[in-house]
């Protein structure tokens, strides 16, 4: 069992409680329900962030595209035997 764990309550149809219950009778990992849903949570979770770093990364660049893009000509030009 984790620990320091809250309980919530969330309501699936039962064609995915179904799902959720095959893979967990068939799987050494994942022993119950929740430890499946658990595991599915963080992983969207994670990846959810990590899309929103991405995103963040990507509004910074467009913001300064014409600074970075003037740095980069210039660490070129300073690189390039004369």
């Amino acid at each position: 069992m984790v620990g320091n764990v809250k309980t919530i309550a969330v309501t699936v149809d039962e064609e995915t409680l179904d799902l959720v219950d095959e893979l967990t009778s068939s799987s050494d990992r994942y022993t119950s329900r929740s430890a499946l849903v658990r595991a599915a949570l963080a992983g969207y979770v994670a990846h959810e962030r990590q899309l929103r770093l991405e995103d963040r990364d990507r509004r910074v660049i467009q913001a300064h595209r014409e600074a970075l893009a003037e740095e980069l000509t210039a660490l070129v030009a300073d690189q390039t035997p004369t």
